[in-house]
């Protein structure tokens, strides 16, 4: 797969998570921010809690499920991200957490499962 047909891939992977946390009652925020650490996939409102979501989308599982890709070096990284997103939008005060949601695509069709306060059952 070149980097376009990835970056296509990890797009509708990201497209179906949003539709899946919208179902869950999140309001999207924002997509792809970028701060100098890297960027973070979507970052979304539950109830009063932000919430810095890790999208990782697989075709089959070859290479183990997409949650297995978060590591604690990844986990770091969005956890300086997130850190930028509040001060700069001066959201110190609201609470936050980090979910990931895996997208798999087995027989074409998609299974996402969305794990809420991922970091800490990660660690």
């Amino acid at each position: 797969m070149n980097s376009d047909q990835r970056q296509s891939f990890g797009k509708s992977g990201e497209d179906l998570a949003c539709q899946e946390l919208q179902r869950r009652g999140y309001a999207i925020l924002a997509r792809g921010y970028r701060s100098r650490f890297g960027e973070i996939d979507i970052i979304a409102k539950d109830d009063q809690t932000i919430v810095f979501i890790e999208v990782k989308t697989r075709n089959g599982d070859e290479f183990g499920g997409g949650a297995a890709a978060v590591t604690p070096w990844k986990q770091r990284r969005i956890a300086q991200m997130a850190v930028d997103y509040l001060s700069r939008n001066k959201l110190h005060d609201k609470p936050c957490r980090f979910d990931v949601v895996t997208v798999d695509i087995k027989d074409g069709a998609p299974e996402i499962v969305v794990y809420t306060s991922a970091f800490d059952a990660m660690d």
